[in-house]
């Protein structure tokens, strides 16, 4: 049997992050970056897909397409244009598209940080001084002060391993930094504010009579496997990558765990921190040495990333079995710049994740509308709707109406699956 059934109340909706759907800014270290010919395509992060000015139309065709849940970010950059100096104008602007949202069914999940700084912070030094936290933390007391009485549910901070790896381990993102020092530094500035943020959020929201918050943090999880398992080193390295990208940066954010690459700080201290365990997951790694590779002959995307659906699952369990909660898929979709296998990616992650015994309650894909996709700048395609950048104009994809299908329906139907579902991947190796 092809068709499947969602879970008895799982939402779906799709995710977003404000600097990547935007414009409008260049006082961030993503505009600088760009500056610096540091985008792969020159694509200008200060225009992406133009949302803040056409966020009713982006709002009326998620209603449209049957949307029930939205990751929706704020730019700290806007916010805070100056340390301490709060733009009440871009406060009035996100209360004003938080509303429109609610007003069309559709539950905004909140992220605060989502890769992007702005100048002054990055310039002092961001993530990587105890010094700064004082600074994220004010904005975030702000940020639940504007927007409390509109949303309940937020992510603090999105993908930090991904952000400490690929600035201060690789180079390949502001700042452009090879330190392990910086990189260890960085990990652990993100657990204490995590913790930190966990207890302000839900302090706040209950002097102001709410008690439905939730709080988490958005995990970039990989499975990881040596290329060959009987192989000693390969299966060091893997060890190692699995531990120092994921694995301790996990257990201090969830449950105030520290162990190596991060280091002991007063405000990781032991509990329970997260409301709702939230995965973004995209691939497997296959792991012969140090940094990240792919396996020969297996289904890969546009950007050549293994496709690998069973492992949504398996990362999702690691989670869960650390600590047991509600699990919020915050990421999860592929580069397919010519929406050619795109539902078929669709269905098998969200298959897999439906025939789990685990309590899947939300599945945000990324994304909704093609945008700037960080280094790859606009060439690499994850949307559910096309963007062309010349015109901005906004066209839904086949996979985009197989997704709305897939929320009226409850589920994938075989004539749904035979319809959308019966393509081809292409596979690593030319195989």
């Amino acid at each position: 049997m092809q068709g499947f059934h969602l879970k008895e109340g799982m939402l779906l909706g799709a995710a977003s992050a404000a600097a990547q759907i935007e414009g409008g800014d260049k006082n961030n270290n993503w505009y600088d970056w760009y500056k610096r010919g540091r985008i792969r395509d020159g694509s200008d992060p200060s225009v992406t897909t133009e949302h803040y000015v056409r966020w009713r139309e982006d709002a009326q065709l998620m209603q449209d397409m049957g949307l029930e849940i939205c990751r929706f970010g704020i730019d700290w950059c806007k916010l805070e244009p100056a340390p301490g100096q709060y733009d009440e104008a871009v406060i009035a602007h996100y209360r004003e598209e938080l509303q429109d949202m609610l007003s069309r069914g559709i539950r905004p999940l909140m992220t605060l940080h989502h890769f992007v700084n702005p100048m002054w912070f990055e310039e002092l030094g961001a993530f990587t001084k105890r010094e700064n936290d004082k600074y994220f933390l004010a904005f975030v007391e702000k940020a639940i002060r504007s927007f409390g009485d509109l949303v309940s549910e937020y992510i603090t901070i999105n993908e930090p391993n991904v952000y400490a790896l690929s600035g201060y381990m690789t180079k390949e993102w502001p700042p452009g930094v090879c330190c392990f020092g910086l990189y260890r530094e960085v990990l652990t500035r993100f657990a204490a504010l995590h913790i930190q943020s966990y207890s302000l959020i839900h302090s706040i929201r209950k002097a102001m009579g709410y008690d439905d918050t939730k709080v988490s943090f958005a995990n970039h999880l990989r499975v990881f496997v040596p290329k060959n398992p009987h192989n000693p080193w390969h299966r060091f390295c893997t060890w190692f990558s699995e531990k120092s990208f994921q694995d301790a940066s996990t257990r201090a954010m969830c449950k105030g765990e520290v162990t190596f690459p991060l280091h002991r700080d007063p405000a990781i201290r032991p509990g329970e921190w997260c409301d709702f365990i939230a995965v973004n997951y995209y691939s497997r790694t296959t792991v012969h040495r140090f940094g990240s590779d792919f396996a020969v002959g297996v289904p890969v995307n546009d950007l050549g990333w293994e496709i690998y659906p069973a492992g949504i699952v398996e990362v999702a369990r690691y989670a869960y079995d650390l600590l047991p909660r509600p699990i919020y898929i915050t990421e999860n979709g592929t580069c397919d710049n010519t929406d050619a296998f795109r539902a078929r990616y669709i269905y098998e992650h969200l298959k897999a994740l439906c025939q789990s015994e685990l309590p899947v309650a939300r599945y945000y894909h990324w994304c909704f509308c093609d945008n700037f996709e960080w280094l790859e700048g606009n060439s690499a395609r994850f949307g559910l709707v096309h963007t062309d950048y010349e015109t901005q104009a906004r066209t839904v994809k086949p996979s985009g109406r197989f997704y709305s299908e897939i929320i009226r329906n409850q589920g994938v139907t075989e004539d749904m699956h035979a319809q959308y579902c019966n393509i081809k991947y292409k596979y690593n190796g030319g195989k």
